[in-house]
């Protein structure tokens, strides 16, 4: 059977930018330091007045359509995950498949649409979807496209404004892939948790202590889980770790812990036992409390070792180098970490054809997925046509007052009148509200 993967993949980005150091931290009276070492972030991007998930979503489509010269009759589903939907009934891939249709020949009406949701891991879900649809022969040669598409906004004045974001990751997932294909070995950690939700309200609700703790959770059951279909892995199996990245800080604290357990029993454990000591096992302690006490204690002398921080600088950091600039974007972050990762190797001369990567993702409520990648010759020139650079550059900066003004029209519970801060070229926009209240889009040239 023909390989499937990640064949093309590309991003929209909002149209404004959050200096979190010049401009947002003076404001909330915070040493600057806080943001950018602390979580690791030094900007967000955040939509304009006429962009909201569908247009940047559609944005993104079309643009990756446009590259690899498809047509609606290629496509067989369009699967959306997003956790900022405005509808509970009518999916955004019906949506966007109406807007795509304002500017290809043709119609989707043949395609499967959906939507994903399971908080950010949701992404990775419709990715696992389409492979699977691809797998059964049920594609006719069709590719699927998957778009992740989300608005992260957060009341004003909760912890997790700083996080904010907005952007779309579309990927077409097809047979024979140019960028990564898929292992089919997967292992999950999933929970019934209450760390973060948003029940029938636009700003979630976040426990951002539990919060983490159930993301590590749920990733070390996922690792073993992974480890049990897979088998053993190796520190030296993987040339990137793109994680679920809803702030640098928090993949800071994974990668340690995915450290300890990838060198768990190698030679890695064995070279450090002289320095740190091995890790330690359930059995030689009295009570869980001991030997978690102990695991601790363990790991902070992991994370100041030079194998370890030579990994990290080579495996993990490469994938934060977008995210650091965006924000969270919910269900494409860890996508955005991949393309962050992928787009630093090449620019770096990595040659990654062949190579294995390690995904990560995550949800709150709770679960996480990892699974394996291998990179195919393809990607470089994939990568090369990403234009996130050109985005990111472009976007234009928000006073404080003007931020204040722009989530308040994407607050639901606001009636805002703001002008636009850009001028939309080349993209689909926001038209205002149709008959029954459904949300109105058109391409402007």
């Amino acid at each position: 059977m023909a390989s499937v993967g990640i064949d093309a993949i590309d991003i929209w980005t909002g149209k404004l930018e959050l200096d979190l150091a010049e401009t947002f931290a003076p404001e909330k009276g915070e040493d600057p330091a806080k943001y950018t070492k602390g979580l690791g972030l030094y900007s967000s991007s955040l939509p304009d007045v006429y962009e909201d998930i569908v247009t940047m979503g559609a944005n993104a489509a079309r643009r990756l359509m446009e590259r690899k010269d498809l047509h609606p009759q290629d496509i067989g589903r369009i699967d959306v995950a997003t956790e900022s939907s405005f509808d509970n009934s009518k999916p955004v891939s019906t949506y966007i498949a109406g807007c795509l249709e304002q500017v290809f020949d043709g119609d989707f009406h043949h395609a499967n649409k959906g939507e994903r949701k399971f908080a950010c891991v949701s992404g990775t879900q419709s990715v696992d979807d389409a492979y699977n649809w691809i797998r059964a022969g049920r594609n006719r040669g069709r590719s699927a496209l998957v778009i992740a598409t989300d608005t992260a906004l957060y009341a004003r004045g909760d912890a997790g404004e700083a996080t904010q974001g907005a952007g779309a990751v579309a990927m077409l997932v097809s047979e024979d892939p140019d960028l990564v294909e898929l292992s089919p070995e997967q292992g999950y950690g999933s929970a019934d948790e209450t760390d973060f939700l948003k029940p029938n309200q636009q700003f979630p609700s976040v426990d951002g202590k539990r919060s983490v703790q159930v993301y590590l959770a749920r990733m070390r059951e996922a690792m073993e889980d992974f480890e049990s279909v897979a088998g053993d892995i190796h520190p030296d199996d993987y040339e990137l770790g793109p994680f679920h990245t809803p702030f640098p800080g928090m993949v800071r604290k994974a990668a340690v812990l995915a450290y300890r357990h990838i060198i768990r029993d190698t030679e890695v454990e064995d070279a450090l036992a002289d320095d740190i000591g091995r890790q330690p096992r359930p059995e030689a302690f009295d009570t869980e409390e001991e030997h978690l006490d102990a695991i601790s204690e363990y790991t902070d002398r992991l994370k100041d070792t030079e194998q370890y921080r030579d990994w990290y600088e080579r495996v993990i950091k490469p994938t934060l180098t977008i995210s650091r600039h965006v924000g969270n974007w919910y269900t494409g972050s860890v996508h955005v970490a991949r393309a962050g990762g992928l787009k630093w190797a090449r620019e770096n001369g990595r040659e990654l054809t062949g190579k294995r990567l390690l995904v990560g993702s995550y949800g709150s409520g709770a679960q996480a997925e990892i699974h394996a990648e291998t990179v195919q010759p393809g990607w470089t020139e994939e990568i090369a046509d990403l234009n996130v650079d050109e985005q990111l550059n472009g976007r234009r900066g928000l006073s404080f007052e003007e931020y204040e003004q722009i989530h308040d029209v994407h607050n639901h519970a606001e009636d805002a009148d703001v002008e636009a801060f850009t001028t939309p070229e080349r993209e689909f926009v926001f038209d205002g509200w149709g008959r029954m209240g459904e949300r109105k889009y058109r391409f402007v040239e």
